[in-house]
């Protein structure tokens, strides 16, 4: 990884050797093993997290989230987690899958339409009487995954996480496509995927609405009314967001951080970011 970026979670040292076999697995995490959970965390790869107890509130693209078990959360790579609280009697269970497996599994479940509704919610409950077969589910894997000597453990896992799927974690899905919202309520969604693509480049308004066929002012005042916060606001919560795992969980100085999220300079970026924070990028990484 080019950044040098640390994680709080408790993975294995060198992450790039997990990417390299596809997967990671891990049946039992609980609060004991996050030191930290005031840094957000960015996260290279997918991760499906299997809350089995207790409860956490979870920002994931600045998105908050309630999350009580039992209860599945996706979690994309490249998006961004930053954990606001977390139960004393917090239990998960999480697979880490690299973008060629997650890749492989899509291209099984593409044609399911359950499956598209299940990409666009990255939270979702589980029936308690669920709970086990999904426990059942992280046993099988991680046996699969564990056992070195089966030279078709690559293709097991993929297709008995693609068989689960259709035996029983569609149902968590069914309910939800009805309530997929339609018209200008999918402006929200919409931008925010182009935001997330293109923030580091990209922070004029003008740039957006073009994208959504819509006028800057029209965008703004829908983006305002349907979550709080007006479209440039959210554009600067993307950006400082990114500084802020930059600042706090890599090895780039200041400087290298404004060049990779395309300031102009060092100190428009920190006036930038003072803006924003409060406090300066360099107040900030010492804080």
């Amino acid at each position: 990884m080019e950044i040098g970026l640390k994680y709080d979670l408790n993975l294995p040292e060198k992450v790039s050797n997990i990417l390299s076999t596809d997967f990671w697995v891990l049946e039992q995490f609980n609060k004991a093993m996050l030191p930290d959970i005031s840094t957000p965390v960015k996260f290279t790869s997918n991760v499906s997290v299997l809350v089995k107890n207790g409860s956490c509130i979870a920002d994931i693209n600045l998105i908050s989230h309630h999350i009580s078990s039992p209860g599945i959360v996706n979690i994309r790579s490249s998006q961004i987690l930053q954990l606001r609280y977390v139960s004393d009697d917090f239990e998960a269970s999480f697979i880490v899958m690299s973008k060629r497996f997650s890749d492989n599994l899509f291209l099984l479940l593409q044609d399911c339409r359950v499956y598209s509704t299940a990409l666009r919610h990255q939270v979702v409950y589980i029936h308690p009487n669920q709970l086990k077969d999904y426990e059942n589910l992280y046993s099988r894997i991680s046996r699969i995954f564990s056992d070195t000597s089966n030279p078709f453990g690559y293709q097991a896992m993929t297709l008995a996480l693609s068989s689960f799927f259709y035996e029983c974690a569609y149902k968590c899905y069914m309910p939800l496509m009805e309530n997929y919202p339609i018209g200008h309520n999918r402006v929200p969604e919409r931008f925010l995927n182009l935001v997330q693509k293109h923030f580091k480049k990209e922070r004029f308004l003008k740039f957006y609405a073009e994208k959504l066929d819509l006028t800057p002012k029209h965008l703004s005042r829908t983006m305002k009314n349907l979550t709080g916060f007006t479209a440039v606001e959210w554009i600067e919560r993307y950006v400082v967001l990114e500084a802020k795992v930059m600042l706090k969980a890599s090895n780039l100085n200041i400087q290298q951080i404004s060049d990779e999220l395309n300031f102009p300079s060092q100190s428009f970026f920190g006036k930038y970011f003072k803006k924003n924070v409060g406090m300066s990028p360099k107040e900030f990484r010492n804080s």
